[in-house]
């Protein structure tokens, strides 16, 4: 189980409950938008509004916490800040599957002239369970 708290404090931020919340949040999704943040955080918070949660995303995302997965055509879903990892998205159903990234890719994305800090790689197509159906 994540700590959430000293997740926070490695990041400088401050541990309030609303972050934590969110976190614990994300964390349990994995990757979830944040319409549905704002529905799971208000049951336990009922007075907690959607420009606080934004400006906790925003927060969180600046100190290197969460992520923003963008999608085409929809809101982006975020995600705890882990090892460096590729998305393949369902274009179907939505599913957000996270996958390593193979010693080739990694090959692939030496760029002359250019010092590639972080990454994130999004693949768009369709899952095992769409291609069945």
């Amino acid at each position: 189980m994540t700590n959430y708290i000293s997740l926070l404090k490695s990041n400088d931020l401050k541990a309030t409950i609303q972050r934590t919340s969110i976190l614990k949040t994300i964390d349990h999704a994995g990757h979830i938008n944040i319409d549905d943040i704002y529905d799971n955080v208000k049951e336990q918070y009922p007075t907690l509004s959607l420009a606080t949660i934004y400006k906790n995303i925003i927060v969180m995302q600046e100190n290197n916490v969460i992520v923003e997965v963008p999608l085409n055509g929809e809101k982006s879903k975020y995600e705890l800040k882990k090892e460096e990892h590729m998305h393949l998205i369902c274009e179907a159903c939505g599913e957000i599957t996270d996958t390593k990234i193979s010693s080739k890719t990694k090959e692939a994305l030496v760029i002359e002239n250019f010092q590639l800090k972080t990454s994130q790689i999004n693949l768009f197509g369709l899952c095992e369970a769409c291609q069945k159906s």
